[in-house]
């Protein structure tokens, strides 16, 4: 295990409106306001998204399996975002769901959102903490 002790830093609260990308919304506030690193929660639903729901066996680097919807889910999600080389990376896990059917996964691509999705970002600061590629799992780490 590797760790670092850092602070939290700002509170940022966010409405992200239908028609808009998720992500490329967050990383638009993610660079406007110069945050380094942060836990991510958002409330919503999303119209469309693109997600890895696993892999398609336990191996690494894994064979990731993608699912894609298109048919407005409710949207519950927790996630992180830290840099690398200067841009914003998201590790955004949601449940997406209608009805009886929920997919549970991490939203890579692809997230139009649907009437609203709500978004709470706190900053954390001073571990200097990054995203780094580990060509072991074949994808960006948590690295210091």
């Amino acid at each position: 295990m590797k760790y670092r002790q850092g602070t939290t830093g700002r509170v940022f609260v966010a409405r992200v409106d239908h028609g808009e990308d998720l992500l490329a919304e967050l990383k638009n506030l993610a660079d406007h306001e110069k945050i380094e690193a942060g836990i991510l929660y958002v409330i919503g639903a999303v119209k469309e998204a693109a997600l890895v729901v696993g892999p398609a066996e336990c191996t690494k680097p894994p064979v990731p399996v993608w699912r894609k919807i298109d048919d407005c889910r409710e949207m519950l999600g927790v996630g992180t975002m830290f840099r690398d080389n200067g841009e914003p990376v998201f590790h955004l896990h949601s449940s997406l769901g209608k009805g009886d059917t929920v997919l549970t996964g991490c939203i890579r691509d692809d997230s139009e959102v649907y009437l609203v999705c709500e978004v709470i970002i706190v900053e954390i600061t001073g571990t200097g903490a990054i995203k780094t590629f580990d060509a072991a799992s074949g994808f960006k780490m948590l690295d210091f």
